[in-house]
């Protein structure tokens, strides 16, 4: 390993610590558990670099260590104790002795831990990886639960009474052929179907898109969203329970008609006439339908899609913890599922780029609803969306969540937050700037945002950031 000079700075120019670099401080030394977790954490991220002797804060400037005087023990220890080889290197720089640790990526289907602990960085600290993400990794290079087949020994003709052809054809926006076999070659191009010994085998994935009737597919019946309405705003007493029996992609739409239908009632008035409209709008409805369908984790077993509607609120969950950290759900995206988010969005039902959220949190300020609760639970991922609640009930953390989610999205839009901006969020009046600022500070002594520095430090002026930006 050569790195240079003009290599150590570059990183120290970085807008963030990323995935694969670290930076510490270490002037005299550092404790060795701790070397080794950061080790373990940067190696199950995919490798990288950790940098001793360079301040972890911009412009992080080189302060120089004397951890690790004697970088070959130091390498052979760190063997010994993690069964993975961590080049150090030592080097000159101007301002001061920098060690570089050069960390490999684990191995495929391989995790990295430390006396039992399995660890991954989250900002700043060093945090347990969780079931699902361990899951994940084991699960590496077996085969993918929505490639294998549900459905086998068929013949064509099975395969249409299997299948809503019909509805394929339409929402791919292509001609329904003239004949079975072009219809099942269609099927076979997408991957839906293959054949096997001379017949054909349908693929879950297949099934779970097109099926007619989910429950002619043992293996991924149970994989049905449910819907349950209950009356009032706890689970006491439950109104509706109904479970959707057709493919998600042909069944879509019946399913985000029924959640509709469901939803409370709220009288505005509107050009001086009174008007019944539902608790949120539609498209906030078939966005996160969508999203929970999409982004499950299948190989959860006895877990499905749940839509649970309250007199106060809707509830979204879904199997699996999120790919993505849910404060960064706004910006980031990443599918669990990659063939059936294509898929789903090319008929129509779903946009792979990110832009789903960004409509649900514009929405909820539009409308204006409280800012959505994302949650990463115990092997489930849960969005609520809340009923209208004006801006005196909300509690401090409805505000500090709508806060966060107004900057982030004026940052993925090219614009940034100021005090105005909110208050124009919150429907507050001009001389509510004091309160405006109340929720600004609470939202930076939570962490979630910071101010711009690129404008200085005038108040007038003031914009913020995410935490992340």
């Amino acid at each position: 390993m050569n790195t240079t000079v003009e290599q150590v700075d570059l990183w120290r120019a970085a807008a963030s610590e990323t995935a694969r670099l670290e930076f510490k401080e270490a002037k005299y030394q550092i404790d060795q558990r701790r070397l080794q977790e950061y080790c373990v954490a940067l190696a199950n991220e995919g490798g990288g670099h950790l940098l001793l002797g360079v301040a972890d804060r911009p412009p992080r400037p080189v302060v120089g260590t004397q951890a690790l005087a004697d970088t070959v023990a130091a390498t052979e220890k760190l063997f010994q104790v993690l069964g993975f080889r961590v080049d150090i290197e030592e080097m000159a720089h101007p301002a001061g002795r920098v060690v570089v640790l050069h960390i490999p990526s684990r191995p495929r289907g391989t995790a990295y831990h430390v006396d039992g602990k399995y660890l991954m960085r989250s900002g700043e600290a060093l945090v347990p990886m969780s079931e699902d993400q361990l899951r994940r990794i084991f699960a590496e290079g077996e085969p993918n639960w929505l490639e294998e087949h549900s459905r086998s020994g068929l013949d064509a003709q099975q395969v249409v009474e299997l299948l809503d052809t019909q509805a394929c054809f339409e929402m791919l926006k292509l001609p329904y052929p003239t004949n079975r076999d072009n219809v099942v070659d269609r099927l076979l191009q997408e991957r839906l179907i293959d054949v096997v010994d001379g017949s054909y085998a349908i693929r879950r994935l297949g099934g779970l898109v097109l099926a007619k009737r989910l429950d002619e597919f043992p293996d991924i019946a149970r994989k049905m969203a449910r819907v349950v309405v209950y009356v009032g705003t706890s689970k006491l007493e439950t109104r509706l329970d109904h479970t959707m029996t057709a493919g998600y992609a042909v069944g879509f739409k019946e399913l985000v008609r029924l959640v509709m239908s469901q939803l409370p009632q709220n009288e505005v008035i509107v050009d001086a006439l009174r008007k019944e409209v539902r608790l949120v709008p539609e498209v906030v409805i078939r966005e996160l339908v969508a999203n929970a369908l999409i982004h499950q984790d299948f190989t959860i077993g006895g877990a499905s899609v749940m839509i649970e509607v309250y007199g106060n609120r809707i509830e979204f969950s879904n199997p699996g913890e999120p790919i993505v950290p849910v404060e960064r759900f706004i910006d980031g995206y990443q599918s669990r599922n990659e063939r059936l988010a294509d898929l789903m969005r090319r008929m129509g039902i779903c946009e792979e780029k990110s832009s789903g959220i960004d409509r649900v949190v514009q929405a909820a300020e539009f409308f204006p609803l409280p800012a959505p609760d994302f949650r990463a639970g115990f092997r489930r991922t849960t969005v609520t969306l809340f009923g209208p609640k004006p801006f005196e009930d909300m509690d401090r953390n409805d505000r500090v969540r709508a806060c966060y989610q107004h900057c982030a999205l004026k940052w993925v839009t090219s614009e940034r937050m100021t005090n105005q901006s909110l208050r124009e969020r919150f429907h507050l009046a001009e001389d509510k700037a004091a309160i405006a600022s109340q929720v600004i500070a609470a939202t930076i002594e939570t962490g979630l945002i910071k101010p711009d520095e690129s404008v200085g430090g005038s108040r007038k002026f003031a914009r913020y950031l995410p935490f992340w930006a």
